[in-house]
């Protein structure tokens, strides 16, 4: 086994964490779905405990990578990779239930490089999976009502649909549409960065009382025309509330690369 590395991981990683720290139950089993090379799961194990870090991945490379740097950083709260094709229903977690049960979802830079079904796959499953106050956290590079952030993310949006065609940066309002209409995933981002070349977000189950946030979310979002975007969702200050009781922040992170 050989230990991959991801540069932009070592510059990303403590950024994701803090948001993690905010954004996560206090405890659970947090599946991290295409996990990569391993360097973000070895990193965010201990520091998210007391929850348990399961990482998974489709490619063989990967897995192998995950756990060769997860025996040379060896946690109690580090369980070992899973293979597991969000497209491939059920997953190995629904088969097999982990324990403790699964609180969270986590994916970094996935959806910008796969086919659209496979974010819709992520949040189907996000749907079946999680549970009442469960989150599904994203993490990458979006588009903001159908627009590039960046000339930068628009060059690396051009370079990824030359490689596939399927593949590109997604637009965040897409994103948070179709969460609203294919799974519970009732709220939108809660943090986003604008302006700014990547955005982590994340969505929380629905509760009791969160069908009206999703329909005053929805009331805030312009008509879904198609997946490559060209929805637009309100712009809210920091702590305040639009049409309902969830609010929309926004920070600029630190200059970051994918």
């Amino acid at each position: 086994m050989s230990q991959r590395h991801a540069p932009a991981t070592e510059r990303n990683r403590q950024f994701i964490l803090d948001v993690l720290n905010e954004a996560l139950p206090p405890e659970g089993t947090v599946l991290e779905i295409a996990s990569g090379t391993g360097q973000h799961a070895v990193y965010f194990a201990d520091a998210l405990a007391p929850r348990v870090w399961q990482p998974s991945d489709i490619a063989p490379e990967n897995l192998s990578s995950i756990a060769a740097w997860r025996a040379a950083q060896m946690s109690e709260y580090l369980r070992a990779p899973l293979t597991l094709d969000v497209r491939s229903v059920p997953w190995p977690v629904e088969r097999e239930l982990p324990t403790p049960a699964i609180s969270a979802i986590v994916n970094i830079n996935m959806i910008h490089i796969s086919p659209w079904d496979c974010c819709e796959a992520l949040l189907a499953g996000a749907g079946r999976i999680l549970p009442q106050g469960g989150v599904l956290f994203l993490y990458g590079p979006f588009k903001r009502g159908g627009a590039h952030t960046s000339a930068s993310n628009e060059a690396f949006d051009a370079r990824l649909r030359l490689q596939d065609p399927a593949w590109g940066v997604r637009n965040l309002d897409s994103v948070v549409a179709l969460a609203e209409a294919a799974t519970s995933l009732a709220r939108p981002p809660l943090r986003g960065c604008a302006p700014g070349r990547l955005a982590a977000v994340y969505f929380s189950m629905n509760a009791a009382t969160s069908a009206s946030v999703a329909v005053s979310a929805a009331a805030s979002l312009s008509p879904l025309r198609d997946r490559a975007g060209s929805v637009s969702c309100s712009a809210i200050a920091p702590g305040r509330t639009g049409t309902g009781p969830v609010a929309i922040q926004r920070y600029s992170p630190p200059p970051l690369w994918i």
